[in-house]
């Protein structure tokens, strides 16, 4: 099997299992939002007057298979979506790499590279953090991003390997396009966070996500928990960011000869730079703690979103290659 089709193969392989994954978080945030529910209403039971109570061990038989049973299929949806996620980006790192030796380069010199790779990274991002915290509440969102990315990376984006332009033919094409795609990869699972967060804020205040549909927001933190979450997630990416930035200036100095030229995917990235250190600033000096912080953050992510797409694909520049 050549590299091009293994690479292929292995895609699509991972897609499917990201897919498997994300029904299975989805179903396991069912399933815990239906376990705490259950424990609010068995704790809000007063206890009749004048029964004694029954010895914890000798509660009705029948009761213990309705009483662990939910527990058991969260803890098995749980162990579906873990390991799925865990072999989907083994096949997903498989694929990237088989890109690579094809093309024989770093693959992320177009639009369908930087989309398996950030994707790849996205998940990367997840699984690392998932073995600091329990974070498997974004995990649905999470797998839901990187099943989208890559179905619209092999049958939208997907281009042929070719010829690198003299410009992307430099050591700072692993440098620079590496550290921004891992980038992308943590911006995307803050961006899931600070989304989860309003979510839940909105919830807390009867404003809105107050259905039963709503119900797996039960299951995720408090509204300041993945706040906190966020914050650390956007100083990480803001630090690696600044380093992009920087990077490219100094990779335009060396193939253009001027470091600023005030090219549309220059522009871009020194948007994305504001925001996020707008977002830093406004929450750590003037207290912009809550909604409007997490607003900041899904702003900065979706200039990102359009610096890939929009600026790739309708704004003529020296980047033009990249929506090759």
């Amino acid at each position: 099997m050549n590299p091009t089709d293994l690479s292929v193969i292995a895609l699509g392989g991972a897609t499917v299992l990201y897919a498997i994954a994300m029904v299975a978080y989805a179903i396991r945030l069912a399933r815990v939002a239906d376990e705490k529910v259950a424990a609010k209403a068995a704790a809000a039971v007063p206890v009749g007057a004048g029964a004694p109570a029954a010895p914890a061990d000798e509660a009705p038989a029948d009761e213990a298979p309705a009483a662990s049973s939910p527990l058991k299929r969260s803890a098995k949806a749980a162990g579906i979506a873990r390991s799925t996620t865990l072999v989907g980006a083994l096949l997903h790192g498989v694929g990237l790499a088989a890109r690579g030796i094809d093309a024989g380069h770093v693959p992320w010199s177009n639009m369908y590279e930087y989309t398996i790779s950030g994707s790849f990274f996205a998940v990367v991002a997840f699984l690392i953090l998932q073995r600091r915290r329990d974070v498997a509440y974004l995990g649905a969102g999470v797998t839901g991003m990187a099943t989208i990315a890559l179905g619209l990376a092999l049958t939208v984006l997907y281009k042929d390997v070719d010829t690198l332009p003299p410009a992307l033919q430099s050591y700072w094409l692993v440098i620079h396009v590496s550290i921004a795609t891992i980038v992308t990869g943590i911006f995307a699972v803050s961006f899931i966070a600070s989304a989860l967060q309003l979510m839940r804020d909105s919830r807390d205040r009867g404003v809105r996500w107050t259905g039963a549909r709503a119900r797996f927001l039960d299951a995720v933190p408090a509204a300041s928990s993945l706040e906190a979450l966020s914050f650390r997630l956007n100083a990480v990416g803001f630090v690696l960011w600044t380093f992009t930035v920087m990077a490219g200036a100094i990779w335009a100095e060396h193939a253009w000869g001027r470091y600023w030229g005030w090219d549309p995917k220059e522009v871009w990235s020194f948007v994305i730079w504001v925001l996020y250190a707008a977002y830093l600033h406004a929450r750590t000096t003037q207290g912009w703690a809550g909604r409007r912080s997490a607003w900041l953050a899904i702003a900065g992510f979706t200039a990102l979103i359009m610096n890939f797409t929009v600026v790739n694909l309708f704004f003529q520049g020296l980047h033009t290659y990249a929506g090759s």
